[in-house]
Order: C-alpha cells, then structure tokens, then sequence
C-alpha cells in the first residue's frame, strides 16, 4: 500500500469513527413509529383542548369542581381508549390532600411588654393549633429533653403549665453530649418536634423554646411562618401530637423570667457540669392568643397504562407525565390555562390513545407504558411529589420519565420558525436518553431542538419547575419538552384560539416516537 492509499485509508477510518461516536441507532420499527404517531392530529388536538380549557372547568385549581370535572374527563377517554388502571387499589385515579396552614392572626404580651411575631418570638403554623391562654407561671426544664440518658421530665409535673426549655441538648464543657456519649449531637438537637410531642405527652399546655439563634430561623422560614403553604396530605395534626410552641428569643426569654433569669443560667451551667436534669418554677405573666386558618383540598392524579407484550421488559416501565391543573378562578375571572398545560394535558392524551389503538391492532409495545396526568403542580408539583412518595408502580421499575408541560404556543425566538422545542434534562442523568431523543428528531419530525433552558447556568431554572425534576430527585432519566413562556403566561389570555395546533400535533407526534423507541428497544437508556 503506498504512502497516499494509506492517508486515503486513515481519513476514511477517521471519518467513520467520528459520524458513529455519541450516535444512537434506533431499534424499533419505524413504519410503525410513523403509522402511529401520525395518529396525532390537529382535530383530535383542538376537540381536547377546546373542553379542557373552557370555561366550564373554571382553570382547573386543584381541589374544585373543575379539576374534578377535568379529572372525569381525563378517565372517560383513556377508559374509552382501553388504557388499563394501574396496579392496586386505586384504578385510574390516585386521590390526594393538600393541605395549607397559615396563622389569621397571633399575639403574645404579658411582663407589661407586648412582643412582637417574628421579631421577639416567631411560631409554625403547622405545628400548632389556635390557643388563647393566659399564665401567671412557667416552669423552666432544662432542654426539654424525654431520653432514657437523660430525662428533664422526670419527677416533674408539667400538666397545664407553660414550660420554658432551651434549643438544643445537654452536653459538657468539651461538648460531649449527655445524650449520645460523644460529640456528635442526637434528633433532640435536629428535630425540634420531638420536643413538642414531649411536652404534649406530659400534659404541659405550652412549651418555649429559647432560641439563640432566633434571627437565623425567622430568616429562612418567615413565608412559611406568615402565609402558610400547601403541603401533601392533611397537615401534620398538630392538636393531636404536639402542644402548642414558641420559639422565643434570649431577651423574651430574659423578659418573662424577670429576676429569676439569673437562676436559669446558673440552672443551665449546673446541666452543663453535671449532667443532671434541673427544674424551676418562676412567676410570670404571658397571654398568648393565636387563630389559625387551615384550608384542606383534595386533588387526585389520572393514570392509566398500556401494558408491555414482552414477557421480561413489561416490568419495566416508561413514564409519559403532565399536569392537568391550572390557576382556576379569581372572583369572576377564568384563568382557562389553554397552554399551560391544557396543551400538554391534550398531547399526551392523544399519544395514549395512539398506543391503544396500537395495541389493539397487536403491534403494542415491548415495555409497559404508563402516562399519568398529575394534579397540584401549580401549589408546588405536589403531585407528582406524591405520586413518587408513594408510588403505584415501583421507582426502581420506572426507566424514563417523558414530562410535558406547555407545547401549544410560539415564542418571540421562533415567531418566524414555530416547529420547535425546548428540550430541558435528557442529559442530566442519561446521555443515552440525550442521544436517543436526538435520533428519533432526526429521524423522523425534524424540529428544531433548543437547549437554552437545559443550561445548568439558565436563570429561569425550568429544570427544577416541573413535575419531571420530582422523577429526576429518585433517580429516573427524564425529559421535558417546553415551548417557552409568552405574554399570557398564568393571565386570563391563555386561551384556545391562540394555540398553535399544528405545532402541537409536530411535538405529539415527536413525543410518541420518542415513547415508542423507548419502549421497544432491547436496552433501556441508562444512567450516567
């Protein structure tokens, strides 16, 4: 071989090498992908939308009448389409409470002082319940600590007093704790509900705790402290497991304790030395007063599954996820939510039923494919956080999580080129799903893919704004296909006559690929 047939080789080698690198080859039947997916269509689309997004469903707020009305219609159609529930008990709805604590009003004076929330003393909504009590004595106990090491309860009767403690836990003057026998600190420390239950199990009708770094804890919790916010389930029943509780700062504390504040410090070195619990009762005088507000909703996720035909990958699991909530209503104005996510609502129900009629022809794939609307996510994706709490179908079962979330309108940057995507977190967790993702756009609807919110460095930060990054915390490859946000965004404007249909039928059908490539090729794609 001379010395220009070899070059010629090496170049050739070379060029191979470099257009494979980084490529994935698509294994499942493209004539089928191409037959299915064109079952997405414009007039399915807008048929969907028009009913999710219409006034009757009043915006779709978790916890109304409309999202249950959405709920309803979301089971007609994929019980029409022959999904099947998933697993368990709960069929195709998976029901949920949102629960939302906040303080209407709250008080504390006494020692001629009045104090003042979240200056001198600052107190958890969800922690506790309203209370309007007044007390002439208080019982101070060390740490309020009920440990077998070492127990400031014990030999004390505590039942319908106000107790007074300090954060933390008793340790020595080389900072051994009394509790755990070294340096290392216990739950007494970390969990100050243990605390709290303490004091209920006792009787005692409130507890203080002198918080000397009160500042600090204001700081990071003052929303939750003043508005409250949903969390899931019914709230942490507060009247049943903890008395009612301030954290209280030093010169509170100094104020309530009047003269005998000297006798608590000496108190507190004595624990310090010793190791020995010590009481003291001290006159006082505190009139608390707080009224608390607790609004309850019920929401409830939509899921239904085509199971997979292969006899090994139908345990495996390929998620298809969108929010059907919305913003609901603001007096007597409808925050109709067309986009978001009415359009993703509607898309990934038209894919679903693109698999069912799949497999109703015997073409159905290998892998099980699950698709669940989820509800909350507009109180902070508390659905799909529940649903990963508690999942119906196994994490360790669930491959990829496909996320959509506003697909139906057009941004400034594309006003001139609408058949594109934003494609935010495939490569995250799996560059395969990256990779696959990227070969079924080219081989097939070619839009244009857009990586501008995938930046780790994005200020928007729409990789942690969707129910997908709730997946994405346990683990699981996920992908989130956004349009982008516009002048309508969360405002009455977001309506149907302003969805870009054909667009959406694009972004369909590239979605049903992508879930069918997935669901059928022998490997799933795996984690970095």
């Amino acid at each position: 071989m001379n010395l220009n047939k070899s070059l010629l080789f090496a170049a050739l080698c070379f060029s191979i090498s470099t257009t494979s690198f980084g490529q994935i080859e698509l294994e499942s039947n493209a004539d089928l992908s191409t037959k299915y997916a064109n079952l997405v269509k414009v007039e399915d689309l807008k048929n969907h939308l028009t009913i999710i997004a219409s006034d009757d469903f009043e915006g779709r707020e978790t916890g109304t009448e409309g999202q249950r009305k959405a709920a309803e219609y979301l089971v007609e159609n994929i019980k029409s389409y022959g999904l099947v529930p998933l697993p368990g008990e709960s069929g195709y709805e998976q029901e949920i409470a949102f629960t939302k604590e906040r303080w209407s009003s709250i008080g504390a004076n006494g020692m001629r002082k009045t104090f003042k929330h979240l200056w001198d003393f600052c107190s958890f909504p969800a922690t506790n319940t309203s209370i309007k009590e007044s007390f002439d004595e208080l019982v101070f106990l060390g740490y309020g600590v009920e440990d077998s090491m070492y127990n400031d309860y014990e030999g004390v009767d505590v039942r319908g007093k106000l107790v007074m403690v300090y954060d933390g836990e008793p340790v020595n003057s080389d900072g051994v704790s009394y509790i755990t026998g070294s340096t290392e600190i216990s739950d007494w420390s970390t969990d100050f509900r243990k605390k709290f239950r303490a004091a209920k199990a006792n009787g005692a009708a409130a507890i203080l705790i002198i918080d000397r770094d009160i500042k600090s804890r204001i700081s990071t919790n003052r929303n939750r402290m003043l508005n409250g916010r949903f969390s899931i389930g019914k709230g942490e029943q507060a009247a049943e497991n903890y008395a009612p509780n301030l954290f209280i700062s030093s010169t509170m504390a100094q104020a309530l304790l009047g003269k005998k504040g000297k006798k608590v410090i000496k108190a507190r070195k004595k624990i310090t030395k010793l190791g020995k619990p010590v009481s003291l009762k001290v006159k006082t005088e505190l009139n608390l007063g707080f009224e608390k507000e607790t609004r309850t909703l019920i929401g409830s996720n939509v899921g239904g599954m085509i199971e997979g035909s292969d006899p090994v990958l139908k345990d495996e699991f390929v998620f298809v996820t969108a929010h059907y909530d919305h913003l609901g209503k603001r007096g007597e104005s409808i925050y109709n939510g067309a986009d978001d996510n009415g359009s993703g609502t509607s898309t990934i129900l038209d894919v679903a039923q693109s698999f069912a009629q799949a497999k109703a022809d015997g073409n159905g794939p290998k892998r099980s494919v699950v698709f669940i609307w989820v509800s909350g996510e507009e109180k902070g994706l508390l659905g799909s956080a529940y649903y990963v709490n508690d999942p119906i179908i196994p994490l360790d079962q669930t491959i990829v999580d496909i996320n959509v979330d506003m697909v139906g309108r057009v941004d400034n940057k594309y006003e001139e080129n609408p058949e594109y995507i934003y494609v935010i977190g495939a490569d995250k967790l799996s560059q395969d799903l990256h990779d696959i993702n990227e070969a079924v756009n080219t081989n097939f609807n070619k839009l244009t893919l857009d990586y501008t919110y995938n930046d780790e460095n994005d200020p928007n930060r729409y990789y942690y704004r969707s129910d997908h990054y709730n997946f994405a915390k346990n683990n699981i490859p996920v992908v989130f296909f956004f349009n982008g946000t516009h002048k309508d965004y969360h405002m009455t404007t977001d309506t149907v006559e302003k969805i870009n249909f054909s667009k959406m039928a694009k972004i369909g059908q590239h979605v049903f690929h992508l879930t069918w490539e997935i669901s059928n090729r022998a490997d799933k794609p795996q984690l970095n």
